[in-house]
């Protein structure tokens, strides 16, 4: 092992201990301090790693393999003896190998595989502050694994950056231990660009101002490799001092490329480095004395409401923005320039968000059923799966048959758990499999993983139909441009995946997800890593020429997005948007080859708004629709009350989720189905509608008037009320209605009688009775209705010689009198007719005996006799 000194050197021994005593620990080291090769070896020899390996744990392929191939030179070997790696699509291990870099997605096949991980002393999940997914899952499987099956199962969590104190706390209290490691002064220089300028323009302008006043290589952060594309062509137009080189870094060049551009430049030469994030930690960039920092990063975000995710560009926070900075103080001083200003620096978050906190979590959803968990919460977490996009991705998962009701995985799930592709994708890969469609299925998840040529070459087309038969048709061929090889490499992986899968193999940890994944520059291996099986190739269904193999493929193009996306499939609408399943809007450029489509199977479409632009697409034809997606296709029969015509208008309708497939008149409604539609009707109209009459509606007040003296006694028959209990009171007395003229026979008098006892209609005539009967033998109404109810008009002569006001309701409300003259005409409202005789009556009397000196208006009322006529028998 080399001798060259580290920061890390002067830790190691408090991290031995630490490990030793209590199995877990938290290593903080800046940037350029040793960690991610030195603690490995350092660890090896510990005796409580005696015939046993190491995890290393990567979040980027190109770092791994670059930490695995550094390691192995230090001890004087190649990679793939003591130290080897593996990541998706690229193995270097060998029976001696102790050490084993992998990449994310690799150790949560491990995992899975292996709960116990048995003959594994270590696990270290480097570079933890980019709080992958992948990671965040990893450390909670294998902090279970520890708690439950593993208590000798060693964890360390190594960053430069990281808040040590909540990921201590998560291991139970897991010492810290702190390296200062090791970095040059860099100076800050803060250069915003001028406002609506490209970014390109403003990079190209830094870099050229960078070469002019600085030696060395020059490092430029950029959100993603079209960015890179286009600074790179920018810089090459405009020429550069002699010298300078130019060389993007990004996930998806060939291993070659990438190689060039972290290594030493040639001698009496420096480099420009175009990269993404990929460099922000793990990776040296030799030389480097400049950093160019864009502020942005791209991520892609989830969105619950729509169940989609999309690739946006956002602000770096404050942690990513430290980590580009500190590049250009690894080997010597440096400097920074932050094309932002110093007001919008001090406006930066603080840290990254966790992929967990944006991502689709339909991928973590299946890897916790297949491990068994029922819920997030049966595993610690530093930040727990939101429940909202947590709730949606098991949704989906059911809806690809990876889950049951219970939200247990099936068999169907374990084996796309097994595939380590995302769940749309590995559901597709398993489907198309049984319909002989393999071959087509694997170049188009293939497609569909890489974004770079998504949208090359049918420039903004959606029509994935050409991009899928590019990818076909380069299988096997040299002369292919770099984007559409790496495709077809893909392709070819998933074909031997798929391949092994459907032998019931072990799961092979390389064909795992991985966010930097590019395939090896040369010719597919000929057998699965590890297994010594010849891998059987899978014979397409696509495999005639010309026309025919031209008309196979449109066909099949769209049933295999389907498959992938169900809740994608659309239907035109007449005005040529699409309703997709999921109940969104969507629709096409204006003039887009499929803009004619019946159905369409939708792969890609924004987010915006309420209704999304369609990306990438196929055709989908009804038959297969309805061959291939049958169990989702319901027959509802409905009916509705039409209010106008006064009958029921019956339906039949097929649904696909939100879409309407056929609807068509219901000519044999079934009795239940008609009284549903009445019902319907009053609860959405009201008791209106129905036919009430003046008797039905006095009695209806009474037991209103009843009810609300009663204390809920007497049922609650209020308009409200009534429209919200319909189907307990009257869906009885509906059989048999069918048209107007049946409602209208209807009595709704006896309707509302009938939910009385019979001692409760001798009780609602006592005590809320419809007539008062007065001295002069009449009988007045009583009225239920308005703000002095109960109230009775009658005429002042037909109400003498009562003493008392009349009180109804268990005698607790006086009747409030209106007290009319002879002509009816109102003279007096009282509720105390005892006090209006005393006082107000002789008033009355004499305006009264004015107007009508005929009629009969005695000195005392209390004893006069109540007459119907203008005067008493025997009076004068």
């Amino acid at each position: 092992m080399t001798k060259l000194p580290l920061p890390i050197d002067e830790v190691i021994p408090e991290l031995k201990s630490s490990l030793d005593r209590t199995g877990t620990a938290v290593l903080l080291a800046e940037p350029g301090a040793g960690k991610t090769t030195r603690v490995p070896l350092s660890l090896l020899g510990e005796p409580w790693m005696e015939g046993q390996r190491i995890l290393l744990l990567e979040p980027r392929r190109l770092a791994a393999r670059s930490a695995a191939v550094y390691m192995a030179s230090q001890l004087g070997e190649g990679v793939g003896e003591t130290v080897g790696y593996r990541m998706r699509g690229d193995s270097r291990v060998s029976g001696k190998t102790r050490i084993t870099v992998v990449t994310e997605g690799v150790l949560t096949r491990m995992l899975q595989q292996d709960p116990a991980l048995i003959g594994t002393g270590l696990v270290i999940f480097d570079e933890f502050h980019e709080r992958s997914l992948h990671a965040d899952l990893g450390l909670a499987l294998a902090w279970q694994s520890r708690q439950l099956l593993r208590d000798d199962l060693r964890l360390l969590v190594m960053s430069a950056t990281l808040d040590p104190a909540p990921i201590a706390g998560l291991l139970d209290g897991a010492p810290i231990v702190q390296s200062r490691g090791r970095m040059f002064p860099v100076e800050t220089v803060y250069t915003p660009g001028t406002p609506k300028e490209p970014l390109e323009r403003t990079v190209d302008r830094a870099v050229r101002r960078a070469l002019a006043t600085h030696d060395g290589s020059v490092l430029v952060f950029l959100p993603g490799a079209r960015e890179i594309r286009r600074v790179e062509m920018l810089l090459a137009s405009g020429g550069l001092p002699a010298g300078v080189m130019l060389a993007p870094l990004y996930g998806a060049l060939p291993q070659a490329e990438q190689r060039r551009a972290i290594e030493p430049a040639p001698a009496g030469r420096r480099k420009v480095v175009l990269a993404t994030s990929i460099a922000e930690s793990s990776l040296t960039v030799d030389g480097v004395t400049v950093v160019i920092d864009s502020g942005l990063r791209r991520t892609s975000l989830f969105s619950p409401r729509t169940g989609m995710s999309r690739l946006v560009t956002a602000r770096a926070a404050r942690d990513s923005a430290d980590q580009r900075r500190g590049r250009a103080g690894r080997t010597a001083p440096g400097v920074c320039y932050r094309l932002w200003s110093e007001a919008e620096d001090r406006l930066l978050a603080a840290r990254t968000p966790p992929e967990m906190l944006e991502a689709d979590l339909a991928p973590l959803a299946l890897e916790l059923a297949a491990w068994g968990a029922a819920a997030p919460d049966e595993l610690a977490w530093l930040d727990a799966p939101p429940p909202a996009p947590y709730a949606r991705a098991v949704q989906l998962l059911r809806q690809l048959e990876a889950l049951d009701a219970a939200r247990r995985i099936t068999a169907h799930g374990r084996h796309m758990a097994a595939l380590g592709l995302h769940p749309r994708l590995a559901h597709m890969l398993l489907r198309a499999r049984e319909l002989g469609l393999g071959a087509p299925a694997c170049a188009l998840a293939a497609l569909l993983e890489e974004r770079d040529l998504l949208r090359w070459p049918a420039g903004r087309d959606a029509d994935l139909r050409g991009r899928l038969a590019l990818v076909l048709a380069a299988s096997g061929r040299a002369a292919v441009p770099d984007e559409l090889r790496r495709v077809a490499a893909l392709a070819r992986q998933w074909e031997q995946r798929l391949a092994f899968e459907e032998l019931g193999g072990a799961v092979v940890p390389e064909a795992a997800d991985d966010p930097d994944f590019e395939p090896p520059d040369g010719e597919e291996v000929a057998s699965a890593p590890g297994t010594g099986l010849a891998a059987p190739a899978i014979t397409p269904a696509i495999h005639t020429a010309g026309s025919s193999a031209q008309a196979d493929l449109d066909r099949c193009c769209g049933l295999l997005v389907s498959f992938a996306y169900p809740d994608r499939i659309a239907m035109r609408r007449p005005d040529g948007r699409y309703l997709l399943r999921n109940g969104r809007g969507a629709q096409l450029l204006i003039k887009d080859s499929l803009g004619s489509e019946a159905f369409l199977a939708i792969a890609e479409v924004d987010d915006e708004g309420t209704e999304g632009r369609i990306l990438l697409a196929a055709s989908l034809e009804e038959e297969e629709l309805y061959r291939h997606h049958a169990a989702d296709i319901t027959e509802e029969r409905s009916a509705e009350w039409d209010v106008v015509s006064g009958t029921v208008r019956a339906r039949i309708r097929r649904t696909f989720g939100a879409i309407v497939l056929r609807e068509q008149p219901d000519p044999a409604p079934s009795p239940e189905q008609i009284t549903l539609a009445l019902l319907g009707a009053v609860a959405a109209k009201g008791v209106a509608i129905l036919p009430w009459t003046e008797k039905a509606r006095k009695l209806q007040e009474r037991l209103m008037f009843l009810h609300r003296l009663s204390n809920n006694d007497w049922p609650d028959v209020s308009d409200e009320t009534l429209a919200a209990t319909a189907e307990v009171w009257l869906a009885p007395y509906l059989s048999g209605v069918r048209k107007r003229a049946d409602l209208q026979a209807l009595s709704l008098y006896n309707i509302l009688e009938n939910l009385l006892t019979w001692s409760q209609q001798q009780e609602l005539n006592a005590e809320a009775p419809t007539h008062l009967h007065v001295p002069s033998g009449s009988k007045i109404q009583v009225h239920y209705d308005g703000p002095q109810a109960p109230y009775a008009a009658v005429r002042l002569q037909e109400v003498f010689g009562m003493m008392e006001t009349p009180r109804i309701g268990f005698g607790r409300i006086p009747i409030t009198l209106h007290l009319l003259s002879p002509a009816s005409r109102p003279v007096q409202v009282t509720s105390d007719l005892r006090s209006f005789w005393q006082t107000t009556y002789f008033e009355v009397k004499k305006d009264l005996k004015g107007r009508y000196p005929k009629h009969y208006w005695p000195d005392d009322p209390l004893q006069a006799t109540a007459t119907r006529r203008v005067r008493p028998d025997g009076q004068r």
